[in-house]
């Protein structure tokens, strides 16, 4: 995959998107990086058909929505197969994210939700019968995420 020659408008659009792609709007980000709106617009349609921006996703509080239990299964895959069963996690009920690692004996994170420990125990089984060796579980405590700082902050904080 080539990579994407990015300036520093560029940069700016996606830390502000970072920050807050609802609230946002391309007039709000073209004051902050100091170009029209329209230009906003059209450097985010750019950055999507070039696949730099790959979708908006919400951050959800899983345990206020009433699931109590999030968890990351460490597995062990093959690595000629990681890509396959990465793309089978998917299909188990309660997969929300799977990470492919390069390195290491673990190399696939899979990430769940469930309302209790049964719902937990049911990914695990169906993990195991894709044939993922679990080498670990890790429930999730809490979460804080915050925008790369290699994008733009100093564009966007001028």
């Amino acid at each position: 995959m080539s990579s994407f020659e990015l300036d520093d408008v560029d940069r700016g659009i996606l830390h502000l998107l970072q920050e807050d792609a609802r609230d946002n709007s391309p007039a709000t980000i073209a004051e902050e990086v100091g170009v029209a709106p329209n230009t906003v617009r059209n450097r985010i349609e750019r950055l999507e058909e070039h696949g730099v921006i790959e979708g908006y996703h919400p951050q959800i509080d899983y345990e206020r929505a009433g699931y109590q239990l999030r968890v990351i299964f460490v597995c062990t895959v093959p690595i000629s197969e990681r890509r396959t069963f990465a793309d089978e996690a998917f299909d188990i009920d309660g997969v929300v994210r799977v990470v492919e690692v390069l390195s290491g004996r673990e190399n696939l994170a899979v990430e769940a939700v469930a309302e209790d420990s049964d719902g937990v125990t049911g990914i695990a089984s169906d993990l195991e019968d894709l044939g993922c060796e679990i080498a670990d579980e890790w429930f999730v405590k809490n979460e804080r995420v915050q925008p790369f700082d290699h994008f733009g902050i100093d564009v966007a904080d001028e």
